[in-house]
């Protein structure tokens, strides 16, 4: 028996990108260098020795891509700014190209009646603010804030949606705290002050955003994952709600209650970031949205020697993973839409991320066949129709990714997108996945067999 499960009238059903991961044209048109520049081109950082110089060419062939989601049939394309694009130093100068470029893409996904939601940060810092610092300068933050001002003032009478960060805990802790990512830095402690100042950039740029943007919905996107203990045994459920301290509450109740988890800041004490008299005050400004990042939950059992948590994470017995490594488990993204809206109340939610990585491949009959993505997506859109039937505010869904993309510190190697891309001819092919997801919209429902 076959279920159609239905999604409100006015749902946004979209992809989402990043700038650094498909754009190329890394020196052209005046841009300046981001901290991923430096990160791909220094030897050993990068999984299979490539770097996103050219990526998806998406500078070049934007007008392809757009008219691709169009095809799809989206309604909404979620897609991030490159800071050092559109003022090459961070601060200072302006480089109108790089405005400009965006200014033709909002255009064109507005004459594709695409609505356009955009992020002020994906992670490529501009590297001169590196060099003084980064986001441990608490200068940054502001100038943050100059740099979304900026944007906002050259595309806010057309863009109503922005988010200001795309997930800081990545930034803060795998970028500063554990270096697997640009910049390169292994240093806890920087990674606590890190993160304090992303989330300060966040308040003081609400407020710049509100300013500019009349009418406009601002939010933050967070990686969120539910936390299980790996048994009953309450040392195990300890190690769990550290966890989850560490990885959800650190942001999400400064930003709904403008104060740290204290169980977690007790635990950090020797790391615990300086914070400014009204810091808080700022972080906690009120947002419209809050953007959910969702792949997988996180299991944790406790062990004495893994850090100020004493939580170590485990892999499921049983379970199947992406080829990422992560668990494949669709009731998550119920749990954690429930949870945040329980917890936090935000007004409205939206799904900014969630997909998968397979060893996608062209067939013999040119396709890419690709089943075990479309039946992870149809098991995840069943969870967020679940959690809209019991009352979350869920507004849009984002599949993580438009097209296959450089993946970070992995390069090339991990394929999310619902569209093929062949690095060597910049060729798109709509995945199997595409037009799935294609039918999807049409029927505004997802099917699932009983």
């Amino acid at each position: 028996m076959v279920r159609k499960l239905l999604f409100p009238s006015q749902f946004y059903w979209g992809t989402a990108t990043a700038s650094y991961q498909i754009e190329g044209g890394w020196n052209e048109d005046g841009k300046g260098a981001s901290i991923w520049d430096t990160f791909s081109h220094t030897q050993g950082k990068i999984e299979d020795g490539s770097t996103g110089d050219v990526a998806c060419d998406h500078y070049h062939r934007w007008r392809e891509d757009v008219a691709l989601m169009k095809e799809i049939g989206c309604n909404a394309y979620r897609f991030s700014i490159s800071w050092p694009r559109v003022i090459p130093l961070g601060k200072g100068r302006i480089n109108p190209a790089g405005l400009d470029f965006y200014d033709r893409l909002v255009d064109a996904l507005l004459e594709a009646k695409i609505t356009p939601f955009i992020t002020l940060y994906h992670w490529d810092l501009p590297q001169a603010l590196q060099d003084e610092g980064g986001w441990a300068n608490r200068d940054t933050a502001y100038y943050f804030a100059d740099y979304a001002s900026v944007v906002a003032h050259k595309l806010g009478d057309r863009v109503k949606h922005w988010i200001t960060h795309n997930e800081p805990w990545v930034v803060a802790w795998i970028g500063y705290g554990w270096g697997v990512h640009a910049p390169g830095l292994k240093n806890e402690k920087i990674a606590l002050q890190v993160a304090h100042h992303l989330l300060l950039s966040h308040g003081v740029a609400v407020r710049v955003l509100r300013d500019a943007c009349s009418g406009g919905e601002i939010g933050i996107t967070l990686n969120l994952s539910p936390v299980h203990p790996a048994s009953e045994r309450e040392e195990d459920k300890l190690a769990a709600r550290r966890y989850d301290g560490f990885l959800n509450r650190w942001f999400l109740d400064p930003i709904f209650y403008g104060h740290y988890p204290p169980d977690v800041l007790e635990l950090y004490i020797q790391y615990a970031p300086r914070i400014d008299p009204g810091d808080m005050a700022t972080i906690s400004y009120k947002v419209d949205f809050l953007g959910v990042n969702y792949y997988s939950r996180s299991v944790m059992k406790f062990n004495p020697a893994a850090g100020p948590l004493q939580a170590e994470g485990v892999a499921p017995e049983g379970a199947e993973f992406t080829e990422m490594g992560w668990e494949i488990y669709p009731p998550g993204l119920y749990e954690i839409l429930m949870r945040v809206g329980r917890d936090y109340q935000p007004e409205k939610l939206y799904i900014t991320e969630n997909g998968a990585a397979f060893a996608d491949e062209i067939a013999p009959d040119g396709g890419v066949h690709d089943l075990k993505r479309i039946s992870y997506l149809r098991e995840h859109f069943a969870q967020a129709q679940k959690a809209i039937q019991d009352g979350a505010k869920l507004a849009g869904y984002f599949i993580w990714s438009l097209m296959d993309n450089f993946e970070w510190a992995h390069g090339f190697t991990k394929r999310f997108g619902i569209i093929y891309t062949d690095y060597q001819t910049q060729k798109r092919i709509m995945k199997d996945s595409a037009l799935w997801y294609k039918k999807v919209i049409e029927n505004n429902a997802v099917e699932i067999e009983d």
